[in-house]
């Protein structure tokens, strides 16, 4: 197996159910917390796949519900997809047709550049990090398919 794993059709590639596992590092504080839980990739009313993600985190020892939802609609080119925030704003772009992609993503002042990297069939990873003058952050999720 190589270090990526082409996807020619990240929408198909990516429909099912997920075990998620995340850490995050703030780098200017040296703290560290961890998410695990499931994503379930299932389909959205008019085409793509409506992304919903629940389980705990854990941060500074203290552990709270999390959930988030995106949707995964098709992208301008054959097996791509445009990641879009439950209320329709924009996040980023994804294409694993060869196994990794590079997304930007501004928030306010501070600039969020994912990595996402197909590993095989049943595994991807994806680190977030994070820099500007609010967050110093990299976040490294871990996804297994179920089932």
């Amino acid at each position: 197996m190589g270090e990526f794993w082409p996807v020619p059709e990240v929408l198909a590639y990516l429909a099912g159910r997920w075990q998620v596992r995340r850490s995050v590092r703030d780098l200017a504080s040296g703290d560290e917390g961890r998410f695990e839980g499931a994503t379930a990739f299932g389909p959205l009313e008019g085409g793509g796949l409506l992304h919903e993600e629940s389980g705990t985190f854990v941060w500074r020892g203290v552990a709270r519900p999390a959930e988030r939802t995106l949707h995964f609609l098709p992208g301008p080119a054959a097996g791509t997809a445009d990641v879009r925030f439950a209320d329709g704003r924009p996040f980023h772009h994804l294409d694993l047709t060869t196994g990794r992609y590079v997304a930007d993503h501004p928030c306010s002042a501070d600039l969020y550049r994912g990595e996402f990297t197909a590993r095989d069939e049943d595994g991807w990873r994806s680190v977030w990090r994070v820099r500007g003058p609010a967050k110093d952050l990299v976040l490294t999720t871990h996804y297994t398919r179920v089932g």
